[in-house]
């Protein structure tokens, strides 16, 4: 089959390759792949982010969140056949979705509504869980009865962030985010009630025209000191960081340790096939959308790549086969 290879830590380019078709253990599913989301965790991978944990091994195929066609099932595999339209999500540590054909675990995949395109649902994958766990990390209810908050999302623009606003606009909360300028009408588009250009002075300082203090943040970037936020914080305020650092990870310690009221959490995303499937529905009910910044053939699976590395995507990239 084909796939597309890296074979060292590092910038290098991705290889197209062929390489055999894998074959699906007891409690895997083969899947014949029609589109892959690409996150930037992928490119993090390939520059060292995780080492050593992953890549587990040399050469890596890349890509978590796919969304294609079950061609073969494991001997345990009860949940699908041959011909389900399916989404799966691989593993961080393992990879393996930029190829014709990906083995995933049945409890990380999940039957696709056939009035849901493959893109839309690949591109869900991994940052839709990670929106979806932050909020309900950081205590917000998705349903208009719920507890009023207020809340910040930072790079409200991107992958996570798109999902993030939508979702929290299900809840009863008031929704500042931080974004460049040339996106703020897509942020408001999304649901935004303020959006603070993070350029600016008062972005930087994640303080908008009321300076109310928030009760959660949903933090989808990186070098925003804690203090910064603990000073926009309520008094019993929560940090959500999908993006955690060593020096963030340390902090989280200390407040725990110190009983401070005002806490950061890193998260690390759970690959839950309920979530998804809630996240499905609500896309079924027209609720919540995937914003495609781009396209690409897996022809042209390096400029996907690219793209993802400047880190400016408005929405998601997806690669399609």
């Amino acid at each position: 089959m084909k796939a597309v290879q890296y074979f060292k830590y590092g910038h290098d380019d991705l290889k197209h390759v062929e390489v055999p078709i894998p074959m699906p253990k007891k409690d895997e599913v083969l899947i014949k792949v029609e589109a892959v989301g690409i996150n930037p965790i992928d490119f993090k991978i390939q520059h060292g982010f995780l080492r050593p944990l992953a890549p587990k091994k040399f050469p890596q195929i890349p890509g978590t969140d796919i969304a294609g066609e079950v061609v073969d099932v494991g001997p345990a595999v009860t949940k699908f056949k041959k011909g389900d339209k399916v989404v799966a999500m691989l593993g961080t540590l393992t990879g393996g979705g930029l190829a014709e054909y990906a083995v995933a675990k049945q409890d990380a995949t999940v039957l696709r509504p056939l009035e849901l395109s493959a893109g839309e649902c690949a591109a869900l994958g991994t940052p839709g869980l990670t929106a979806y766990q932050c909020l309900i990390t950081g205590g917000v209810v998705l349903k208009k009865d719920g507890p009023p908050m207020n809340i910040l999302i930072t790079a409200a623009s991107g992958g996570v962030g798109h999902y993030a606003v939508q979702l929290a606009k299900l809840g009863n909360t008031h929704v500042t985010v931080t974004c460049g300028a040339r996106n703020t009408d897509f942020v408001k588009s999304l649901g935004a009630d303020v959006v603070l250009d993070y350029r600016t002075p008062d972005g930087k300082a994640l303080v908008g025209p009321s300076a109310r203090r928030y009760d959660a943040v949903v933090h989808c970037t990186s070098g925003i000191s804690w203090s910064t936020f603990e000073n926009v914080l309520t008094s019993n305020g929560i940090v959500v960081d999908i993006t955690p650092s060593p020096k963030s990870i340390t902090t989280s310690v200390v407040k725990r340790l110190s009983c401070s009221k005002k806490t950061l959490h890193p998260l690390f995303v759970s690959h839950k096939a309920e979530d998804l499937e809630y996240l499905m529905n609500l896309m079924l009910e027209g609720k919540l959308k995937t914003v495609v910044d781009s396209k690409y053939h897996f022809n042209n699976t390096q400029q996907a790549w690219a793209k993802s590395m400047e880190g400016h995507a408005v929405g998601k990239i997806i690669v399609e086969m």
